[in-house]
């Protein structure tokens, strides 16, 4: 488990051959054209002799993460940020004077609807405050925060705020020889270290914004040191861009949620894949089980209309939300 985080959770099963798998691999998902997609997809690209059979080395599927695998009110990023920043405030008073940081200092975590300011620039910022420091040292602090912080609404930790009709389906496509990633707007190292121990998915096959990185001798020894400047932003168009330097070729099934446009790009992406694939966006309608938002503009849910894309309804299509 990368960076040994030590956290009591329930956590997805591993990867599975069709012998073991049950006689319903998405139990959480409600019977029904989507969930009948699913399966029509996976057995036609897994199927040898099939016409839109894909070799292993191609079954490449990307998840966005916040919103799409996990809940992302209140983003956990922006918590992550908010719960260093107070630790750091005393010794660095440098950074409450920056607007940004400042407004993020101000943010009440039980105003779910704070949201609105997850923008580019809170990002840069999330980045900005972790930037000049030791890698292992980000690591510590991530660590610490998925240990003792919880949800303001749930009062569970973060970490266990996972969907588990996603987890089912994570298990399901690893069963069938495709190969998972991460692709979401947070920092690559901070899902690094959850996302094995969560999601069953491996830290190199994690994708996300990222700080410039040198290696360079500090108190006597050599460590990876993050450098205050922004290397990548993963979100909206910068997703294919940030695929295309860890893969090197589109996804076959990319699955993102309504919330920003911010996964547009990558389903979009995905759709130019020259094999048979497959496009999900969550959208998040259930206010009685989790949360119900959209876009002012509905762009996700044009786009999707527009090409074809399937429209996974939280409140339809979904059993369980959370994990038992």
């Amino acid at each position: 488990m990368a960076g040994g985080l030590g956290l009591s959770l329930s956590l997805p099963k591993p990867a599975r051959s069709d012998s073991q798998l049950s006689t319903d691999p998405l139990p959480s998902w409600r019977s029904g054209e989507l969930k009948e997609a699913i399966f029509n997809f996976v057995q036609r690209v897994c199927t040898l002799g099939s016409p839109h059979y894909i070799p292993p080395v191609d079954r490449i599927a990307t998840f966005d993460n916040d919103g799409t695998l996990w809940c992302e009110q209140p983003l956990v990023q922006a918590m992550f940020t908010l719960a260093y920043l107070r630790t750091q405030i005393d010794d660095h008073p440098d950074f409450a004077s920056k607007p940004m940081v400042a407004d993020l200092l101000e943010l009440d975590p039980t105003d779910l609807s704070y949201r609105q300011t997850a923008t580019d620039s809170l990002l840069r910022v999330a980045l900005w405050v972790t930037g000049n420091m030791a890698q292992a040292e980000f690591r510590e602090a991530v660590n610490r925060f998925f240990a003792t912080e919880v949800h303001p609404h749930y009062r569970l930790a973060y970490s266990r705020l996972v969907y588990q009709p996603q987890l089912e389906l994570l298990n399901y496509l690893q069963a069938h020889g495709f190969e998972t990633w991460l692709c979401s707007a947070g920092d690559v190292d901070l899902m690094r270290q959850i996302s094995w121990t969560v999601y069953g998915i491996p830290a190199q096959q994690v994708i996300g914004s990222s700080l410039e990185k040198e290696y360079r001798q500090v108190d006597s020894r050599l460590q990876i040191w993050r450098r205050p400047v922004i290397d990548l932003i993963n979100d909206r168009d910068g997703k294919p861009v940030g695929i295309e330097r860890a893969i090197g070729k589109p996804p076959v099934l990319a699955c993102g949620n309504v919330r920003s446009g911010g996964d547009i790009a990558m389903l979009t992406y995905c759709h130019s894949s020259p094999y048979n694939s497959l496009q999900l966006l969550l959208n998040h309608d259930d206010a009685d089980r989790e949360f119900a938002y959209g876009e002012a503009d509905n762009a996700s849910l044009m786009v999707a209309q527009q090409q074809g894309w399937h429209v996974i309804s939280m409140q339809k299509d979904w059993l369980e939300i959370f994990p038992k």
